[in-house]
């Protein structure tokens, strides 16, 4: 059976030979090339097996509206995000299905901005596939293919000159750093600016492969390797990264995970050190950063999941940081797009400037415990679930701008609808993991009990 493809605001999204297929491929892309008008798009991709073919349906459809299609090959995410921004391009498409398993690939596409499109650009694009209103040129007009090869440096060196990052202190601290690249695209640029600030650098699972050694979404159950090499290796931190590199775990000198939402937390935490400004986070980040920027005096703006809502309001509001709690960092002195990169430049700022363990760096900021989990649905309407769950809740404040937000004193629960899979998530929190399990489970049969889904 073929299984769907997944349109939403982060773009497409399908399992290669299973409902992802050229032909819808060439067409987002000639939609996209029509919708940012002549000119460069940058292109890149990671490291997914299935990368170059769809590669050369993304440059077929550009070129077919007259774009130029400009080759970046395997880079991160964040780092074709910071090329369209500094090169001056009318876009940039990124190849990737970010932390899904390697059977998917799909299209993220981002503005001249470096931005990710929002909600009404990317129904402007669909509509476009949807009436096949391509701005095709004839056949002396078509597009060149082109390529460039310094993204990555370029990348590097704007995270090293954010002046909140003391390259020299970090130097001299010659931390030994432990990478679990997952054979995505990280292993293009960790090691070598692990190198540039100074680090020894273990690493695993470096080759760009698209033989992913794990799951590659960078959750604390997937993290058993880079925790045996953190102890194997007395190294002082572990970083994990998914496929495209947005986002970032982090593993202390215990080999003990502390789960994503503490990588946005600690970033966070050492920009309001330096800065004080809004930050800006969607509602499933933990409360951690409320904490945090309080003891700062400043003020936490919450967005519907998604990173370019968060980003657009770190621009709107003028923000110092943002991210999401999923480790994906946000510090528009770089670009405003999550960067695991810039994440594991500031948690090394921040081990040095502290000169504490990761382990007591971590134990020294508010401690609260996160339970995830997703269900499937099957043919029953998420939206309908979803608001029958807030229907009979009268001891808690509730917010409805992504789905339903739950929240009583010490913990919260967040129900909504997946923008990258076919399912529902529930993510609680609360002061002890035990707490936080029981309401996650809680919400979990609520569901069961509305339809008839699968459970993760």
């Amino acid at each position: 059976m073929e299984k769907p493809v997944m349109i939403s605001i982060s773009g497409i999204r399908g399992v290669v030979g299973e409902g992802l297929s050229p032909e819808l491929l060439v067409n987002y892309s000639a939609a996209a090339g029509t919708f940012f008008g002549k000119g460069r798009v940058m292109v890149g991709r990671d490291s997914r097996v299935t990368g170059e073919m769809v590669k050369a349906s993304v440059f077929s459809g550009l070129m077919s509206v007259g774009c130029d299609p400009v080759d970046l090959g395997i880079c991160p995410t964040p780092t074709l995000q910071h090329t369209v921004q500094e090169l001056e391009c009318v876009g940039g498409i990124v190849i990737s299905a970010s932390h899904n398993p390697g059977q998917w690939n799909g299209l993220k596409l981002i503005g001249p901005d470096g931005l990710f499109l929002d909600q009404d650009q990317g129904d402007v694009i669909k509509n476009i596939v949807h009436k096949k209103s391509f701005r095709y040129e004839k056949w002396n007009r078509v597009g060149r293919p082109l390529s460039y090869s310094h993204s990555i440096e370029d990348h590097i060196r704007s995270i090293l000159n954010v002046k909140y990052i003391d390259i020299e202190k970090i130097r001299e601290k010659k931390f030994r750093v432990a990478i679990d690249c997952v054979n995505g695209a990280g292993g293009t640029i960790l090691p070598r600016l692990l190198k540039e600030l100074g680090c020894e650098v273990f690493a695993i699972n470096e080759k760009p492969s698209g033989l992913f050694a794990h799951n590659p979404e960078p959750l604390p159950e997937n993290l058993s390797q880079l925790s045996t090499l953190v102890r194997k290796t007395d190294a002082d931190v572990g970083f994990c990264v998914d496929p495209d590199v947005d986002r970032c775990a982090i593993v202390t000198e215990k080999g003990e995970p502390i789960g994503e939402e503490y990588t946005v937390t600690i970033a966070i935490k050492h920009i309001l050190s330096k800065k004080r400004g809004p930050v800006v986070v969607n509602v499933s980040t933990t409360r951690a950063v409320d904490d945090v920027a309080s003891e700062s005096g400043c003020r936490v703006m919450r967005t519907p999941v998604g990173e370019i809502n968060v980003a657009k309001k770190i621009k709107e509001a003028g923000a110092v940081i943002g991210g999401e709690g999923n480790g994906g960092v946000i510090l528009p002195d770089v670009h405003l797009g999550r960067d695991a990169p810039v994440a594991i430049s500031l948690v090394l700022q921040q081990l040095a400037e502290s000169e504490l363990s990761m382990s007591s760096l971590y134990k020294s900021l508010p401690q609260y415990y996160i339970t995830k989990k997703k269900i499937e649905i099957g043919s029953s309407r998420p939206e309908q679930i979803i608001e029958k769950l807030g229907n009979h809740i009268s001891d808690a404040a509730i917010t409805r701008i992504d789905g339903i937000k739950i929240e009583w004193a010490d913990s919260w629960v967040h129900i909504r609808r997946s923008n990258t899979e076919p399912i529902i998530r529930i993510i609680a929190e609360a002061k002890t993991k035990k707490e936080s399990e029981e309401l996650a489970d809680s919400f979990l049969n609520r569901i069961k009990s509305i339809a008839k889904p699968t459970a993760n």
